[in-house]
């Protein structure tokens, strides 16, 4: 494995979160708490690990920036995307960790309240993540 392997680790990474957080919807809806858990869980790790690579390459690259190959409509659709994905990535940074803290305390009733925001933001940003590196690595690659 190289430095420039991450961004797709990552990606699935941030794939695998999306998907957990879909069954763990579902599964509360259906009722399925115990399994719910489990579920977010599981996301809550995925989305941690998922962190502790995208942090890790910024490090090794030293911060520097991948430039995106697009131009014209496609490029203003990716950093239109791009910025609100890094602007909510933040907010989830706060919003996911308090959201559990309310289940794990039991008080479920402000864990849905908070999970009504957090969840639609969390998949947003989970989803947007696989698209920022099909477009950066994948669709529209910088030129050589």
């Amino acid at each position: 494995m190289t430095v420039s392997d991450i961004p797709a680790i990552n990606a699935t990474l941030n794939g695998v979160a999306s998907l957990l957080l879909i069954a763990g919807f579902i599964l509360i809806k259906t009722g399925r708490k115990e399994a719910h858990r489990r579920v977010m869980t599981s996301a809550c790790l995925v989305s941690v690990v998922f962190l502790i690579g995208y942090v890790s390459h910024k490090i090794l690259v030293r911060g520097v920036h991948t430039p995106f190959g697009g131009q014209g409509l496609i490029a203003k659709v990716y950093y239109t995307m791009l910025i609100s994905h890094i602007i909510l990535a933040v907010s989830i940074a706060y919003l996911v960790p308090r959201t559990f803290l309310f289940a794990i305390r039991g008080d479920f009733e402000n864990h849905k309240r908070w999970a009504k925001f957090t969840f639609p933001i969390w998949s947003y940003v989970s989803v947007t993540g696989v698209l920022v590196y099909f477009f950066l690595y994948q669709w529209w690659p910088p030129a050589r």
